[in-house]
């Protein structure tokens, strides 16, 4: 079996996205999905990350719980996949089928949109265990 591509890997984001409950699905959909194969230098330098392989996903944009009607975002939200760095990821684990991985990473960035902080997602999140 060939490793999926970047499409493959989009598919996989969207079918999980399909899968949320209401009223979640309706505002996740919005959000746009895009896959690449590494995190960019500039996002790594940023968030002074070392090693690319470490960084899954990204949401970019402003969580719900902080929008104003009055200030509306100039760009739509995004959830960012990097390719590579699941694979990685899902080759060392050998435990887990690769659409869950990549969904895990779905939900764990939409609910940065959605307006919770890394450490609440932790809270609750028991994949890492």
């Amino acid at each position: 079996m060939s490793t999926p591509d970047l499409s493959a890997f989009e598919a996989m984001a969207r079918r999980a996205v399909e899968t949320f409950p209401e009223p979640f699905r309706k505002s996740a959909a919005e959000v746009l999905l895009q896959v690449e194969e590494w995190p960019p230098e500039d996002v790594l330098r940023e968030m002074e990350i070392d090693d690319p392989l470490e960084l899954t996903g990204l949401y970019e944009g402003i969580p719900m719980t902080e929008r104003a009607i009055s200030a509306p975002s100039p760009w739509p939200d995004r959830v960012w996949l990097f390719r590579q760095p699941i694979l990685a990821e899902w080759r060392d684990r050998g435990n887990v089928e690769l659409e869950d991985l990549v969904a895990h990473v779905v939900v764990h960035e939409i609910a940065h949109h959605f307006g919770w902080s890394d450490e609440q997602i932790a809270e609750i999140d028991r994949w890492w265990e």
